[in-house]
This record gives C-alpha cells, structure tokens and sequence, in this order.
C-alpha cells in the first residue's frame, strides 16, 4: 500500500479518552433512513462516547423514513438536550443528508457515523486523538476510519474491494477504503467542497484537491445486526462510474490560488 506524503496511516486500538484530544467539542452527524431498531443503541453508545468532552452534540438526519426512525428519535431526544433531530420530507441520500447535519452544526469539528450501527462509537476517540497527534494541526482535515476486518457479505466486500482498487488508481486519494462511515473533519473545510449526490464516497480525494492532509486509522467494523441493508451493487455501480469521472474532472478543473501578503 502506497500512501502519499499528506495522507498517513495510524494503526488501530483501544480509543484515547476524548478528554485527552486537543479537540474539546464536536458535532456528531448520523444520517439514517429506516434504521429504527438501530436509533436507540446508537444514541446511548455516542452519549457514552463523547460524554468526555467538553462539549458535544449529536445531529440525527432522518432521510425520509417510511418506518419508525423518526418516532424513536423523538423519544429518545426528551431526554437528552445534545441530540438534535433534523428531517427531510423525501429520501435525498446520504450525502444530502450529510451535508444538511453539518450546515446545521454549531462546532467546528464535525464526526459522521453510519446509521445502521457497523460503526463503533468508542472509535471516535482514536481519531480525536489521531488530530491531536498531527505535526501540522492547521493543516489537517480530514481524519479517516479505515475498516481492517470488515463484517460484511462476501459479494459486498468483493464488489467494495474492486471499487476501491479503481477509485484509488484514477483518482490516486491513497485511501484503500473511503466508504468507511467513521470520519472526523472541519466543518468549514468541508463546505468549502463542491456538493455533488454520492460525494460522501470520495472526501479524500475532494479534501486532497484543496491541499488538505489526511489522516487514515484503523478502526472497528460491527456485523449489521438489526435492520436491513440498503446497500446493492446494482443500485451503485453505474452511477459510481459517472461520480468518478466527475470527480477526476473536478480534479484536473481545480486551481490554487494564494493570497499575496500586503494586498
């Protein structure tokens, strides 16, 4: 595996306290759409995760749920004054949903999980600590989970395996897995990004092509265990063809500009 000078790779273990990291507060956003027997497990394992610091909330995106995502999320947001709910009308799709938790985010540092629970929320504080251990902090903006031991089907991990081979050879983002869901970057950084649907699949390259390093960590990857996938490689490939070369036009499209002291 060849890793390029601004993105490096942090082996995995057991998650610093997030008091530790220089990072004192951030917005966690999950985006879910059906997840219903997955929203109370997860909330009460992100309350105990990030209880450590000094502040935090939790942002809930219910991308359109027919189910009773939405229901138990209001439940469960009675009692707990960090979790923030947000919903659309109709399914937008992850990246939408994304998106609308963190222009809703009121912290700078902003970590995103999936809604299906295969995420492990007591990873958070590896990569809180991963940011804090970086040589050039104003330079980081993006610290990526990378999944080591995936639980996942065979014909999911195979079919990922391949995509991931061919992202990583056009677009040279040096991230053997980008469809990892644990992510911590800067809110600002991140809207600065150019917005497409499905861009969630590559913000290591889209961060890279605005000059910002990267950190990738190993962490954690939990079998599924309620709820249904929404995951198909029909329903991926495609349009996984037209976002890259979308993404490798973005790329070659791209100029830096600097601001001249004294102007």
């Amino acid at each position: 595996m060849n890793l390029r000078d601004d993105v490096q790779l942090q082996p995995g273990g057991r998650a610093a306290p997030p008091a530790a990291s220089v990072i004192h507060a951030v917005t966690a956003v999950v985006p879910a759409h059906n997840e219903a027997p997955n929203i109370g497990p997860l909330v009460e394992e992100l309350g105990a995760a990030l209880g450590g610091l000094s502040r935090f909330e939790v942002i809930y995106v219910d991308d359109g749920s027919s189910d009773e995502t939405w229901r138990e999320l209001e439940r469960l947001s009675r009692e707990r004054p960090w979790l923030k709910l947000l919903r659309h009308e109709t399914c937008c799709g992850q990246s939408t949903a994304i998106r609308t938790g963190v222009k809703a985010a009121r912290e700078e540092w902003i970590v995103t999980l999936d809604g299906d629970g295969q995420n492990d929320p007591a990873d958070i504080g590896l990569l809180l600590a991963a940011a804090a251990g970086h040589p050039a902090p104003g330079e980081l903006q993006l610290v990526a989970g990378q999944r080591t031991r995936r639980k996942d089907p065979w014909h999911r991990r195979y079919s990922s395996r391949i995509a991931n081979a061919v992202r990583a050879f056009l677009l040279d983002d040096a991230t053997p897995d980008t469809g990892c869901g644990l992510k911590l970057f800067r809110k600002s950084a991140f809207l600065d990004l150019p917005y497409f649907d499905h861009m969630h699949r590559f913000l290591p390259a889209l961060f890279r092509r605005q000059g910002g390093a990267i950190l990738l960590v190993e962490v954690n990857h939990r079998p599924r265990l309620r709820g249904r996938s929404h995951y198909g490689i029909g329903n991926r490939l495609w349009v996984g063809i037209v976002d890259l070369l979308g993404v490798m036009w973005l790329k070659r499209r791209h100029r830096s500009a600097r601001i001249k002291d004294g102007c």
